[in-house]
């Protein structure tokens, strides 16, 4: 093992060791977080009346580990594709240094493959974004492959999770546009703009539309 060191600098030193700790990740994927060693450069200063400051200021060091093995063979009853995006994500989950069961499910419409662990929040990403990333590369390796079938990646039930809350955001806005106004909602995936368009489908006195561009394409709520 070589150790690996960042610098990164936050309003607070919460924040630059956030960073920090996100840079490493990037540098050395799969290190042990919970060995990371902060060093307080500077605590940082706020200026005077608010305006200005010197940021907080930090030095985190910790330990490379050797590369993932590879992942396991097909396991019985398992189709060609649950296979091939079983020991994708298990590649994935190896680098980032996690410990986690992988397990793949095919049906006729999609493949869903579902991570169970401890500590996965390093892996579903700041807003799902680390999820989202890995389940669009992993639906893009599927169609290459000539299944043409869209998968679906959970960790931790993140995804039942993400759905509540889309349906609690699609509803709040039809509320809003159903008294006239026109509601603009927050930059969504595919698949999660469409969790709003099914909750809303049926919804009295307000039509849905996706306006925008990836990655920031939105959904809009408007009174029907």
């Amino acid at each position: 093992m070589t150790e690996r060191s960042v610098e990164a600098t936050g309003e607070t030193v919460g924040e630059a060791k956030w960073k920090a700790l996100r840079d490493l990740e990037r540098l050395a994927p799969g290190i042990d977080k919970a060995s990371v060693r902060f060093q307080v450069v500077s605590e940082g200063e706020r200026g005077l009346l608010g305006v200005g400051y010197t940021p907080a200021r930090v030095i985190a060091t910790a330990e490379a580990v050797a590369a993932p093995s590879a992942p396991s063979r097909p396991r019985p009853d398992e189709s060609e594709a649950e296979a091939h995006m079983r020991q994708l994500v298990e590649r994935v989950v190896g680098a980032m240094g996690l410990d986690a069961r992988v397990d793949a499910r095919e049906t006729d419409a999609e493949v869903l493959v579902t991570c169970t662990g401890d500590d996965l929040g390093l892996l579903i990403g700041k807003h799902g974004q680390t999820i989202d990333a890995l389940q669009y590369v992993a639906s893009a390796a599927l169609y290459r492959s000539g299944a043409g079938k869209h998968v679906i990646v959970d960790a931790a039930g993140y995804r039942e999770r993400r759905r509540v809350t889309l349906e609690s955001i699609a509803v709040g806005g039809a509320e809003r546009a159903s008294l006239g106004e026109r509601v603009v909602l927050e930059p969504m995936t595919a698949g999660e703009r469409r969790v709003v368009h099914e909750r809303l489908k049926d919804y009295p006195g307000v039509q849905t539309s996706s306006e925008g561009t990836e990655p920031y394409r939105y959904v809009v709520v408007l009174p029907a």
